[in-house]
């Protein structure tokens, strides 16, 4: 899934626009609740910071997670620990396609179930 297609759906299921925060990092982008709490962020990465092994950049989609899921989830391939978050509470996606559409989109809407006080 494409950041493009993450920040068309967020807008039309919550109203949310991407917010770019940070100078150094003008590619980066927070999605914030209604609440004004983030529920996620859109980064590119390089790939070697998150333990991979090749070069170049990744986008990443950073979410809230329930412990329990975040801990079994990252076991499989596309998911990592929360990257420069609390990585019991937040969890990493690749989104260079291993993790399918579906499964990203319902991460997403728990991550904004979760800031929301888990309504």
């Amino acid at each position: 899934m494409k950041r493009d297609e993450i920040f068309r759906y967020v807008k039309d299921q919550y109203g949310t626009e991407p917010e770019y925060l940070w100078k150094k990092d003008p590619d980066s982008a927070v999605l914030r609740h209604k609440n004004k709490k983030w529920y996620a962020i859109i980064m590119s990465v390089e790939k070697k910071k998150l333990g991979l092994e090749e070069n170049g950049n990744i986008d990443i989609l950073n979410v809230k997670c329930d412990p329990e899921l975040a801990g079994m989830i990252i076991q499989t391939y596309g998911f990592l620990p929360g990257y420069h978050m609390n990585k019991r509470h937040w969890l990493t996606i690749l989104l260079d396609g291993s993790v399918s559409e579906a499964k990203t989109l319902d991460f997403l809407d728990m991550s904004y179930d979760l800031i929301d006080g888990g309504k």
